[in-house]
């Protein structure tokens, strides 16, 4: 088992498939159009409680672009670039 984790931690790092990537880079993109999160207002056996969620990424605050954010993230994972742009995804919302 000694001699197996520097692979564990090699195939850890490993790059994912680009079609993945950019999937999960969607969520990193959307964090550079703004704050987001929940509002809940509810009562429970104790009383009224609320609930506040808010996000504010990095990327936001610094003013980058979603797509420059997507493509870095895109590259970062995979180590290729994505096989289309940002804003030609049906599932982008920005």
């Amino acid at each position: 088992m000694r001699r197996l984790w520097p692979l564990m931690v090699l195939v850890a790092c490993a790059p994912i498939p680009v079609e993945r990537a950019e999937r999960e880079c969607l969520a990193t993109a959307r964090g550079a159009t703004g704050p987001h999160g929940t509002v809940g207002i509810g009562v429970g056996t104790g009383g009224p409680k609320a609930v506040l969620d808010v996000t504010i990424s990095s990327d936001y605050l610094q003013g980058r672009d979603p797509a420059e954010v997507f493509n870095r993230c895109v590259v970062q994972k995979s180590g290729q670039r994505p096989t289309r742009p940002l804003y030609d995804y049906p599932d982008w919302k920005g």
